[in-house]
């Protein structure tokens, strides 16, 4: 359903949940940095 795209996410989603599981106070950056480049990424596609 979602090609190549989908397997390279379900990888990257993996691998952060491992790194969480290990690290849990890593996940704080982690959503800080999501959301700060998501924003970004809104302020540019509607400019």
């Amino acid at each position: 359903m979602f090609g190549l795209s989908g397997l390279w996410w379900g990888i990257i989603s993996l691998a952060f949940g491992i790194v969480v599981m290990i690290f849990p106070k890593i996940l704080n950056y982690i959503v800080g940095i999501y959301f700060i480049l998501i924003g970004i990424l809104a302020l540019i596609s509607y400019f």
